[in-house]
């Protein structure tokens, strides 16, 4: 199964009911298979998952993280009475994976390389309004962050509200960072409340590149930036 989270403003927990997962995918990219009951899938990530059906009939459940309500589907494989729309499988509480928690297949890595250049991206909110905001700015009033040709750029994402930030680099795709050069390969990571997440990115695409916060109304609110590519 290939498991999208296409929502403008929700995180997800999803189980197959009676099931586990093996993920193999994040973003498009292969990891090293990793099992789990759940998982935890931000605005805008993607994971692809292996799972041995049984024979009968079973909930997949997309529980609204922090939120009242859940998306729900039948699995079918033979006989069986389905389950209420409201169950929630015991696997919800399970297991849980995170893309922090993978490590990427070999053949996607970035090769073993200092950064030539870090930029801290401070996510937070004004209080005295519903702006969201990177490094205190705005889009618009925002200043570019600049990178060049061949660099390897570390972006520190550090959340400062009580939010998710599923965080988005148009036009490139990132490593996150795990002290060991084996964080999986993505263009979009969560940053949950009051923490930070690292990536390593290639600079090889130059242009000006949107940076943002997948919960739509973040970015509509001003969570946007742009890096851009210099001489």
């Amino acid at each position: 199964m290939r498991i999208i989270n296409a929502s403008s403003d929700t995180a997800f927990r999803v189980a197959l009911g009676g099931h586990r997962f093996t993920v193999t995918h994040t973003d498009g990219f292969p990891v090293e298979p990793a099992e789990a009951d759940a998982l935890l899938i931000g605005m805008g990530e993607r994971y692809d998952v292996l799972v041995t059906l049984a024979d009968g009939v079973f909930p997949l459940v997309a529980s609204a993280e922090g939120k009242e309500g859940q998306g729900f589907a039948l699995v079918r494989t033979g006989a069986g009475d389905p389950p209420a729309p409201d169950v929630l499988p015991d696997e919800l509480g399970g297991q849980l994976v995170m893309a922090g928690t993978l490590r990427a297949s070999e053949e996607v890595r970035l090769a073993a390389r200092e950064p030539d250049r870090m930029h801290v991206m401070e996510l937070g909110m004004d209080m005295s309004g519903y702006r969201w905001t990177i490094n205190g700015q705005t889009y618009g009033q925002h200043d570019p962050l600049p990178m060049r040709q061949g660099e390897r750029v570390r972006v520190r994402f550090v959340n400062r509200t009580m939010m998710f930030h599923p965080m988005h680099v148009h036009g490139h795709t990132f490593q996150v960072v795990n002290g060991s050069g084996t964080g999986p390969r993505k263009d979009t990571s969560m940053v949950l409340p009051m923490q930070a997440v690292e990536v390593d990115i290639e600079a090889d695409n130059p242009g000006q590149w949107l940076v943002h916060c997948h919960n739509l109304y973040h970015g509509e609110a001003g969570m946007m930036t742009v890096m851009s590519y210099v001489a």
